[in-house]
């Protein structure tokens, strides 16, 4: 149904932000990234793009939810094993990100982490061979 996702997140200071994502393995996207945003590549087509705050509050004018105080949403992703998420998740926390919960399902497996803005974000493992 659709081609591309992006997701558009506020940030404080964009170096900061690209620095903290490098530092836990992610790739960038110029083509949609500039001087007051940078595009963190998710996957083939699936974008974060982590924006100066004062130039996202332009988009709308609604005002623009401080993720460390208000969770504004969640954003889930998938990795290939259980080890991956913890390793993910772990250099997460050793960038400066804050723990955030976990859950054992046995054929799910998910760990949470919020990023330097507050934004969480869930790394989840689910095990594609269970029955149900």
């Amino acid at each position: 149904m659709h081609a591309m996702m992006l997701v558009n997140l506020p940030v404080a200071d964009v170096e900061r932000s690209r620095q903290f994502f490098a530092d836990l393995g992610y790739a960038f996207d110029d083509r949609f990234s500039g001087e007051k945003s940078v595009t963190l590549a998710l996957g083939e087509n699936q974008f974060a793009m982590l924006v100066e705050r004062e130039l996202f509050d332009s988009f709308h004018p609604l005002e623009t939810a401080d993720a460390t105080k208000v969770k504004e949403c969640v954003v889930c992703l998938t990795v290939d094993s259980r080890d991956a998420v913890d390793a993910l998740v772990n250099r997460a926390l050793a960038a400066g990100g804050t723990e955030g919960d976990a859950e054992d399902h046995g054929s799910m497996y998910g760990r949470s982490y919020n990023d330097l803005d507050g934004h969480s974000w869930q790394i989840f493992w689910m095990d594609d061979n269970s029955p149900g």
